[in-house]
Formats: structure tokens, sequence, C-alpha cells
């Protein structure tokens, strides 16, 4: 299997009917109504609407409160609307911002500065994620996500609307596996999930790779290995640029590792390898985060040889790194000093992995530290697992 091949599977494949065939409720975010509503007739739109929902000019104007005679006149352009009661009210009908039909009122102008306030959300809460704040993105995505579903449910899917919802959802789930704790990281590949049914109806391969890779890495951290693998294989093969197969092929070699596949490691690593000497460095795709994934892999594929001459070699961290990979790689090149018999430089790595842990709120990595020390460094065990339950009383407080 060629690296960014999914593996073969039943139902593996891009949907052969656009969503927009089968869910009428997504109506509006099809190309063909994206050139409609630019055109602003309202007889072209009101034709659109009644043939995606299968309606007869009857049953059409039962809807809109006209008989079928004015519906006709209407679609034939015939007969205008000139009054704004009228238009607004066919806006609400048809789910349609009001500005589509001419209409600037309240609920327009607060629609549109939602979008502009969820575009800034969402990168916002990127922003702190990378900088060692998922709590805080959290706590930004979870209104911003909540008021676009509840917007999408009424029956509003424009195009901008499902694209903000598609990003949120992927931001809230990633930062939702920063701060959840191991036994509730389904929570988090859930969320990721649910922006594939948005990414695959759009077929954008930037929206998909992203959605694709996101969602791959929270399942394997839920322990979902295999789908993760999958999910991060056609990641890799939409990427639509250098910098987007870089960042798939880094978490496609860490959920290879997980499971174990050595083959499919080593060869992602390989390409990673290559890639990285001819693209800009980014926060996971990076010589730092590559040394960290590579150790793992090598001791996932029961390596810890290699793992062992090279936990030596770390190279020196970026400013692109973000602060939980330094967290990552200490209790990393803690559990291989370990393996090497150096408890002394387990124990040091442990602790200061301990120490980042609590700062940047990771109970993940205080789960790593645990079952990395069990039995063996009974002082670093300790302190995670306090950190830990403090950590999680916090939490439920």
């Amino acid at each position: 299997m060629a690296v960014g091949e999914s593996p073969k599977r039943r139902g593996d494949h891009w949907p052969e009917t656009r969503p927009s065939e089968r869910h009428a409720q997504w109506h509006w975010a099809t190309p063909q109504a994206e050139l409609i509503l630019a055109a602003g007739d309202l007889a072209g739109i009101l034709r659109f609407y009644r043939r995606v929902h299968g309606l007869n000019q009857t049953e059409f104007g039962a809807l809109l409160g006209y008989d079928k005679t004015y519906i006709s006149a209407l679609e034939l352009g015939k007969r205008h609307l000139d009054d704004v009661g009228s238009l607004r009210r066919i806006s609400e009908c048809l789910r349609l911002p009001p500005h589509i039909l001419g209409v600037t009122d309240v609920a327009d102008t607060d629609h549109r500065a939602m979008l502009q306030f969820g575009e800034s959300t969402v990168r916002l809460a990127e922003i702190a994620r990378q900088s060692g704040h998922a709590a805080e993105a959290v706590s930004e995505l979870w209104p911003l996500v909540a008021r676009l579903e509840a917007r999408v449910e009424d029956g509003h899917t424009e195009v901008e609307v499902l694209h903000l919802l598609a990003r949120a959802r992927v931001g809230l789930g990633v930062a939702l596996g920063n701060v959840l704790p191991e036994e509730r990281l389904s929570t988090a590949a859930r969320w990721t999930g649910k922006s594939l049914e948005v990414a695959e109806h759009f077929r954008d391969p930037v929206m998909m790779s992203y959605a694709l890779r996101m969602h791959g890495n929270e399942l394997r951290k839920a322990g979902l290995r295999g789908a993760a693998v999958d999910r991060l294989c056609r990641a890799v093969a939409v990427a639509p640029d250098t910098q987007a197969r870089g960042a798939g092929l880094a978490l496609l070699a860490r959920a290879a590792g997980a499971l174990g596949n050595s083959e499919l490691f080593d060869r992602v690593m390989r390409e990673a390898d290559e890639l990285l000497a001819v693209v800009e460095h980014t926060s996971l795709f990076n010589p730092f985060s590559l040394h960290e994934i590579r150790l793992r892999g090598l001791v996932g594929t029961g390596r810890a040889r290699e793992a062992i001459r090279l936990v030596a070699d770390t190279p020196a961290a970026t400013t692109t790194v973000a602060p939980q990979w330094r967290v990552i790689e200490l209790v990393t090149v803690g559990s291989v000093q370990l393996l090497a018999g150096d408890r002394t430089g387990a124990a040091e790595s442990l602790d200061g992995a301990v120490h980042e842990a609590v700062v940047q709120r990771l109970p993940h990595q205080l789960q790593r530290i645990m079952r990395t020390a069990v039995g063996r460094l009974p002082v670093a065990h300790e302190a995670a697992a306090h950190a830990l339950h403090r950590m999680r009383s916090e939490m439920a407080a």
C-alpha cells in the first residue's frame, strides 16, 4: 500500500451522489445554489427551492401564503415583490439571510456579525491551543458551535455557515483532545468526526485533508488505531499541498507506530524526512516533533534499541514548536531512558513533564507519565497521580 493510499475496505469511497441531492436541508450549499443566490433573482430562487424540495406550485404557495397562480407569476418573472415585509417573510420561509432578497434588518446584521465573530473565534482559539491554553479554546468554541448548529438545525445552511461550523467542530474536538483525560477522549474524536460530513459535502481538498488529519489523530489518542491509520492515509492522499501532506505524514507515522505497523511507519518516516528538507517547518512538521514521533514509533514497533541510540540526539526545539510538544517529548524520552536503564535521567525527564503538564493542563500526558513510571519510578508516578487528581477535582468543581 502506497503512503497516502487508504486501506481498502467495503464502502470506503467518495459518495457517488452529492449530499445535497439526498438531504434537502443542505440545498443552499450547492454550487448551483451559490450561482442563483449571487444573482439575487427571486424567480430563480423560488424555482430552485421548489425543485429541490419536490413541491408543486400549489404546495409551495401554501408554504409561502400565496395561491398557485401568484407563485407561477413570480417564478416566470411576471410579478415582482417590492415590499420589505413580504420579502422578509419569504427569506425566513426559505431559510435565507434577508440580504439575499435585498432586505437589510437587525436579524441580517446579527447574522453577518456572527459570521465575522465566528471566524475570529476559530482563529484565536487555534492560537490559544497552540500556545498551551486549550481550556480557553474550548470555552470560546463551545458557544459558537452551539449557535451554528442551532442555525443549521433551523434550516439555515448557507455555505459560509457550514464552512465555519466544520472548522469550529474540528477546533473544538482538537482542543478537547488536549484537556480531556484518556477515558473521555472519544468525545474529542466525535467532534472532529462531525466535521467530516460537511467536508465531504464540499469536496474541498483543503478542508477535507484538515478534517481527516485532525479526526485521525483524535481517533489514535482514543485508542482506535486502525481507524486512525485509515483516516490519516486518506488525509495524506487528498492533501492539496506539501505543507498539508507533511502534517498528515507526521500524524500518520505516529498512528502507524502506535498500531505496530513497522513497514508503514518506516515508509512514512522516510517520506517525511525527505519532505522536511524542502518545506517550511510548522508547529507539527519540524525536526523536534518528528524526532519524538520516531522515538515513540521505534518503541511501538519493537525496536527499543534503535530508540535508545537516538534519544540523546534530540534537536533543539524551534520557536514553532507548540508547548504541549515539549511535554509529549519529555514523556517519550523518559520512557526510552527507562528502557536503557537510565533511571536518573528518566526521573528528571518525567519530573519536568509533570510540572509542564500541570502548567498547560494536559491530563492525558499525566496519564502517560503514570503508565511510564508505574512500578519503576514511584515518586514520579505519585506526583503525576496527585496532579491528575487535583486537575480532575478542579474540572468537576
